[in-house]
């Protein structure tokens, strides 16, 4: 290094060329504008950039719509897989004889040659449906019960009565013409 000489880092600043730089006011757009200089290359490029987007963007937005159409087809395609699969096991279950045979049983009510089918019909209303099962005891239980003797006292009864009770059964008998009916 030369003695005179002053260190790089300390090298004065040049002077901007053109016209000084005035302090800039905000919004002032006119100044900010005016700063601007177009050469003959920024132009052609800014022209060539316009061109660019004005040429890819029909292009560009067609393929995304193209991909949004693979994509949902790729979609249903997948779904219409999972169904033949399912038909296919299904398909496979009814070649089975025993799934025919049971099905045919349970939906249709058949039955074999020989065989007794018996439909319980449930007519119980819910009200008279236990909800929860008594326990089990483990132990067992004897219950304090004179079956012998109650058939007995019931067959005296009905051997000593002095008139049967007479049991209607339909419409009640009509009331004479004058007299009014109880309700």
């Amino acid at each position: 290094m030369k003695s005179g000489s002053a260190p790089p880092s300390a090298s004065p600043r040049r002077a901007p060329r053109g016209r000084p730089r005035r302090p800039r006011r905000q919004g002032d757009a006119r100044e900010w504008l005016g700063d601007i200089r177009f050469s003959g290359f920024a132009a052609i490029m800014l022209g060539l950039v316009v061109l660019g987007v004005l040429v890819l963007a029909p292009s560009v937005s067609t393929y995304v719509e193209q991909r949004q159409k693979i994509a949902a087809l790729q979609e249903s395609v997948q779904v219409t897989k999972e169904e033949v699969a399912e038909l296919e096991r299904e398909r496979d279950r009814w070649n089975d004889p025993t799934y025919i045979m049971t099905q045919a049983r349970e939906r249709l009510y058949y039955t074999n040659p020989n065989e007794v089918s018996f439909l319980i019909v449930d007519d119980l209303e819910q009200t008279d449906v236990a909800r929860e099962p008594e326990p089990v005891s483990a132990e067992v239980e004897e219950k304090q019960a004179d079956w012998m003797g109650g058939m007995l006292r019931s067959l005296v009864a009905a051997g000593t009565a002095k008139s049967a009770v007479e049991v209607t059964v339909g419409i009640p008998d009509e009331p004479e013409p004058g007299e009014t009916p109880t309700p």
